[in-house]
């Protein structure tokens, strides 16, 4: 992918083990070396200014933050990062520029997009079936998937009602909404593409204490997911990258 625009990582995550793992992941599953996709960690510090025009794509990857708690249990860091997204949502939407969005970019969009995000649909920390709804088979990132495949979640919230005018591509038996788009080229997911059995035992280890799952129960929950068989969910993130690295 020589001589093409590169994308960029917009990332959240305050713990280095977990922001570094997120990186080499989407790294790995773009197929995309370092200088193809740049990163900025908007948790470190305000958000610089963007020009769209300079990168073929934007990602915004997971998170601890969940869009839907209250102002009041919000922190400073984490309304000033939702301020910045949502102002540059603002301009990614307008231009209907390519986006893509993993779990906390759902719930940002979806919010932007005056869908609702709540608690209703949270999952555990586990491999679950997606299902493609007939809109998906007819996109051109999710109609490369498989009809049905296992994908890793974990959030407290998710999307219970679409954004108007959404497409519904992905669904799921625990968790309704799993996948939407917007417009053309905004996309965002709930399942984590990006994620790999050893990524996300080793996110597990990082987020033991943050209330995702009992921190007894680490354990028990890595000899869960190690036995997990996901595959697909990579291919959408090598399909957003083809479809769009722009020159």
């Amino acid at each position: 992918m020589a001589s093409v625009k590169p994308f960029l990582l917009l990332a959240t995550r305050a713990e280095d083990a977990a922001a570094d793992g997120e990186y080499r992941a989407f790294l790995d599953a773009g197929k995309l070396s370092p200088d193809q996709l740049h990163r900025v960690r908007v948790e470190a510090g305000p958000l610089p200014a963007i020009d769209l025009d300079a990168y073929s794509a934007i990602i915004v990857g997971g998170s601890p933050y969940n869009a839907s708690d209250p102002v009041a249990d919000k922190s400073a860091t984490q309304l000033r990062v939702e301020s910045e997204l949502a102002d540059l949502l603002d301009e990614v939407v307008a231009r209907d520029f390519p986006f893509f969005g993993a779990c906390y970019g759902i719930g940002l969009l979806g919010s932007h997009q005056r869908g609702v995000i709540d608690r209703t649909w949270g999952e555990p920390i586990s491999a679950v079936r997606v299902t493609v709804t007939p809109d998906g088979a007819n996109d051109p990132l999710f109609g490369g998937l498989e009809p049905a495949f296992d994908a890793f979640v974990g959030h407290k919230e998710a999307c219970r009602v679409l954004p108007t005018g959404a497409v519904l591509l992905a669904s799921g038996e625990t968790c309704p909404v799993q996948a939407f788009r917007i417009g053309q080229n905004v996309y965002a997911t709930q399942f984590h593409p990006e994620l790999t059995v050893p990524g996300l035992i080793a996110r597990i280890r990082v987020y033991r204490d943050y209330g995702y799952f009992e921190p007894t129960a680490m354990e028990k929950l890595i000899t869960d997911v190690g036995s997990s068989r996901v595959t697909e969910p990579g291919h959408l993130v090598a399909a957003f990258v083809e479809r769009y690295a722009a020159a």
